[in-house]
């Protein structure tokens, strides 16, 4: 059993070496545990961001809201970036966005019929 806890340890550091190389540092292992009735939960890190511009909707049905919206906290605070939503959604709603550096294709719309 100690030389797996040893693997698993190195595997851990390695890891961890990888995100500070990345400038990840710690966003993976800050974890918030709950503990309720039934058991256990566990919440990941996220950042918050308010919804400025509804963009219009996308989706192969239209299931899908393109937003515009800005990060209130983190790194990447004040910056303002695309992003899907599935669900409802309205201007100023706080978005909890576990991370901030991918953005969402611009959304084209085509006019049919003229």
């Amino acid at each position: 059993m100690a030389r797996k806890e040893s693997k698993r340890e190195k595997k851990a550091e390695r890891k961890e070496k990888r995100r500070e190389k990345k400038g990840i540092i710690g966003l993976g292992t800050e974890q918030k545990s709950v503990k309720t009735e039934s058991g256990q939960v566990t919440f990941s890190h996220a950042f918050p961001a308010k919804v400025e511009e509804i963009v219009g909707r996308t989706g192969s049905r239209g299931e899908v809201t393109q937003v515009r919206c800005k990060i209130l906290v983190g790194e990447d605070q004040g910056k303002v970036i695309r992003r899907n939503v599935k669900g409802p959604v309205r201007i100023n709603d706080i978005l909890m966005l576990r991370e901030t550096e991918i953005e969402a294709r611009k959304l084209i719309q085509i006019k049919r019929g003229g």
